[in-house]
């Protein structure tokens, strides 16, 4: 039988779509390197640009600029073979490789605004295991805050969305989470401000375990229930 989740969760969901970046791992000084040089080279704000580009797509990140004379998907690819080369300081947010390890391997996608290149030398980086299903920046025309990353990744699991966790960090991706009609869990552990936020919120994957059921749907319960 299963136990209530503290701060109201008490739904067991088929599957559990996570986000990459600052959601399973943290990235953030890598990324920013990378993300300042290129705003340098083109002439902007750094400070102002850089809480921009967190949580969309490059590409989508560039073309919102409307730069005179910037093609942002060749920009984009120059950003990402950087990012690509660039992975010191990546690292796992606490207890999550332990508490991805306790889910079955089919019942599990991440969905990531990352090329597919990058986001496997992130999480190899990290020492986060490669899963079973995975939706990046190739797999959608149009990237989050737009909700079908998240409707890709419920079908290939082979579930509906409302029948999904999403775990997110940012705005656009809860947005995104939102709109697909899944619940959604916001992963605090890289955020040096409160977010604002009327869904859960998770600062370390060691406050938490998974119990699953026979019928195989999982449960968030607090890590020492």
């Amino acid at each position: 039988m299963f136990l209530p989740m503290l701060r109201g969760f008490e739904k067991p969901y088929a599957a559990f779509l996570f986000d990459m970046d600052g959601t399973i791992l943290n990235s953030i000084r890598a990324a920013e390197r990378v993300w300042s040089d290129w705003a340098k080279r083109q002439g902007l704000d750094v400070a102002a640009f850089l809480p921009k580009m967190h949580g969309s797509r490059g590409v989508d990140t560039i073309a919102r600029l409307n730069l005179p004379g910037v093609d942002p998907e060749h920009e984009a690819r120059l950003v990402t073979e950087a990012e690509i080369a660039d992975v010191g300081d990546v690292v796992a947010i606490p207890g999550a490789a332990a508490f991805l390890s306790t889910l079955p391997p089919d019942r599990w996608a991440i969905v990531t605004s990352s090329p597919l290149r990058l986001a496997h030398r992130r999480l190899e980086a990290a020492g986060l295991p490669l899963p079973k299903f995975m939706v990046t920046a190739e797999d959608v025309k149009v990237g989050k805050p737009d909700p079908q990353c998240y409707i890709l990744g419920a079908e290939r699991l082979g579930v509906g969305t409302r029948d999904c966790l999403v775990f997110e960090d940012v705005a656009a991706g809860i947005t995104a989470g939102e709109a697909a009609g899944a619940d959604v869990m916001v992963v605090t552990a890289t955020h040096h401000q409160k977010m604002e936020t009327s869904h859960p919120t998770l600062s370390s994957y060691d406050e938490i375990s998974v119990r699953i059921s026979a019928d195989r749907r999982m449960l968030i319960v607090p890590a020492a229930a």
